[in-house]
C-alpha cells in the first residue's frame, strides 16, 4: 500500500510540475497569462467560513498568504491526484504503465475545476462567464493531457 502511495505522490508531483512547465511555455511563446495562484488561495482561504461559490473572487476580500495558499492548493491537488490514480490503477499498471489509461484520467480530473473551482470563484461553470470560454476549455483540457503526460514520464521511471 505505501508503495502505491509513495508512487502517486511522485505522480502527482511530476504531472503538477509538468503542468507548471507547461503555462511558462504558454506565457513565454504565445504571451497567454499565468494562472492567478492568490485567486485560488483567496477561494480556498475562505472555504472554512462556508462560503464555496462567490461572484467575482477578485471582489472577494484577501487571505492572509493567500498566494503561497494557492500553489499549496495546486500541488496538494496534483499529489491528491496521483495518489487516486495510484490506488486505482495498480501495481500491474505501476509496473508497464501505459499513457492512455491515465492521460483518460488526468481529463476526467479537470471536472474539479469546472464544476468546482471556477463556478466557487465566479467563473461560471466550465468557464462560461469569461469571454472566450472554449479558448479556457481548450487550454483546460491540454494543461491536464501534460499533467497526465508528467505523471506518466514519472510512472516510468518508478
Amino acid at each position: 500500500m505505501f508503495g502505491l502511495v509513495a508512487a502517486g505522490v511522485a505522480m502527482g508531483l511530476g504531472g503538477t510540475v509538468a503542468m507548471d512547465l507547461w503555462a511558462i511555455v504558454l506565457n513565454r511563446v504565445f504571451g497567454q497569462g499565468k494562472p492567478n495562484w492568490a485567486n485560488v488561495g483567496r477561494w480556498a482561504g475562505h472555504l472554512p467560513e462556508g462560503r464555496v461559490f462567490h461572484d467575482d473572487i477578485a471582489a472577494v476580500a484577501p487571505v492572509q498568504g493567500e498566494l503561497a495558499l494557492g500553489w499549496a492548493v495546486h500541488y496538494g491537488v496534483g499529489i491528491a491526484y496521483g495518489i487516486i490514480w495510484a490506488l486505482l490503477a495498480g501495481a500491474g499498471w505501476l509496473a508497464a504503465p501505459t499513457f492512455v489509461p491515465v492521460w483518460i484520467f488526468a481529463l476526467v480530473t479537470i471536472a474539479a475545476g469546472w464544476f468546482l473551482l471556477q463556478p466557487g470563484m465566479g467563473l461560471g461553470t466550465a468557464l462560461s462567464k469569461t469571454p472566450t470560454p472554449w479558448k479556457g476549455r481548450a487550454l483546460g483540457l491540454v494543461a491536464h493531457t501534460v499533467f497526465g503526460l508528467g505523471m506518466w514520464l514519472v510512472a516510468l521511471t518508478i
